[in-house]
């Protein structure tokens, strides 16, 4: 009995342990799964993500949505009578006529530069070719304000060329061919920009096969290149026109700013608001934000077809140039018939 007794005496403590032990492993677990759902990383990610996204629209409110519609909003304050009055006006008629004039001779230019410098550096080898590239992004680094003075300085009245163009009657500062010149120089980078990396990432396997096909290099232009490269030059249009018609460091210092004669959508502003004409000032610049935003429409349009486009890039295609490029095949094919 006594012996019976002292083994149980030897066992209790032995069978009590490992439950001990048990029950502290159990809440050890619990305790590092907490920490674990704690720091779950998607749930983190989460609350990151919607972190960073709310402080990005209220970024957006206040220093986008806010203004527009301020703009909006001042300028129908005196009834769309006096706001239709005021875009009617004889001055601001020239102003928006005159900004049109220049978006339709400057962007076409640099559309015809954009294309052939960009074909030009993503396609050849020649000497200069880093120059020509570096200088394409010029107008990025230099003030809007400066190359005004460059035209000034070179066609002025005290300028390089001014006694010249003054004996053959032929005016350029304070006139409408400076503010046209000055409108090429700031915007002809943007249809370049766009077009170089994307001419790049096409490759010559396409054209390489119209080539072997028989096809001239209009026709490889025309019917490979182009098609391929569509969308970025829609974009780079796009910027460059909403450039264009906004522009107002550059084009303030050669225009002169002669009311109904020179002056753009942008200096109009600035004269009415400076002569505390602020409805008329806000009702003018709200037919810019109203550019503005269909600029951004069609700039979304185009960013979406864009991104497909250099998706379909990336995909890996037949290097051989005869045997791959069936949108070449199928081009030269169809345009020699």
């Amino acid at each position: 009995m006594s012996d019976d007794l002292v083994q149980n005496q030897n066992r209790a403590p032995v069978s009590a342990a490992p439950r001990s032990g048990g029950a502290r492993g159990g809440a050890g677990t619990q305790a590092s799964a907490g920490a674990f759902a704690r720091l779950d990383p998607v749930s983190e990610s989460r609350v990151v993500r919607w972190l960073l996204t709310g402080i990005a629209l209220a970024f957006l409110a206040l220093f986008l949505v806010v203004p527009l519609a301020a703009v909006f909003v001042e300028a129908l304050r005196k009834g769309i009578g006096f706001y239709l009055a005021s875009l009617t006006d004889p001055d601001a008629w020239s102003a928006i006529t005159l900004t049109l004039s220049v978006a339709a001779i400057a962007v076409p230019l640099n559309l015809a530069f954009g294309v052939c410098a960009s074909w030009a550096i993503a396609k050849f080898e020649f000497k200069g070719k880093a120059l020509l590239t570096t200088l394409i992004d010029l107008p990025f680094s230099v003030s809007p304000v400066i190359s005004g003075l460059i035209y000034v300085l070179l066609f002025g009245a005290q300028g390089w060329l001014g006694p010249w163009l003054q004996a053959h009657d032929v005016q350029i500062i304070f006139a409408v061919p400076g503010i046209v010149l000055a409108t090429i120089f700031v915007t002809f980078p943007f249809v370049a920009r766009e077009l170089i990396p994307l001419m790049q990432a096409q490759g010559a396997d396409e054209e390489e096969a119209a080539r072997v096909l028989g096809a001239s290099g209009w026709q490889i232009f025309r019917r490979v290149t182009l098609p391929n490269v569509k969308w970025g030059l829609l974009y780079g249009v796009i910027l460059c026109n909403a450039r264009a018609m906004g522009e107002f460091g550059a084009v303030s210092v050669v225009s002169g700013h002669i009311r109904g004669q020179t002056d753009t959508m942008p200096l109009h502003v600035e004269i009415l608001y400076n002569e505390y004409n602020f409805a008329a000032a806000f009702a003018v610049a709200s037919l810019l934000a109203l550019l503005a935003l269909v600029t951004l429409a069609l700039k979304f349009i185009a960013e979406r077809h864009l991104s497909a486009e250099r998706g379909l890039l990336d995909e890996p295609a037949d290097t051989h140039p005869a045997a791959g490029a069936p949108a070449a095949r199928a081009a030269v094919t169809s345009s020699i018939s």
